[in-house]
């Protein structure tokens, strides 16, 4: 959870870099609660269409858009990566492929343009 508002609070930061730990454990609690919000939607009725979404979910979509845009920017800093490369996920289905692998790979282990390694700070803290 710490890690989810760390995301929050550095919502429009999009300098710097996150670790792999930081970027995944923000994705895992934006699924979480992303699935209790369409469950709420689904359980008062709120429903949109034939959509198993409704108004609870949209409103969270729009506020967590900036977030996560903010950590994914910052992993891919993390990695080297300039923030352009957000816009591979554009790219039909193998776009979403080659960010998910960006996503996943590990860190620079030295300082590079984007910043000091983040495991590093946390290893000296």
């Amino acid at each position: 959870m710490y890690y989810y508002l760390k995301g929050l609070h550095q919502y429009a930061d999009f300098k710097g870099r996150a670790r792999r730990k930081e970027y995944w454990m923000f994705t895992l609690f934006n699924i979480l609660i992303s699935i209790a919000a369409v469950l709420l939607d689904n359980l008062i009725g709120w429903t949109i269409g034939a959509f198993t979404y409704g108004p609870i979910f949209l409103t969270y979509l729009l506020a967590i858009f900036l977030p996560s845009l903010g950590v994914t920017v910052r992993r891919l800093h993390d990695i080297g990566k300039s923030a352009w490369l957000v816009l591979i996920a554009f790219i039909p289905f193998i776009g979403a492929i080659w960010l998910l692998i960006l996503m996943v790979a590990d860190g620079d282990p030295y300082p590079n343009k984007y910043g000091n390694n983040p495991k590093m700070a946390t290893a000296e803290a």
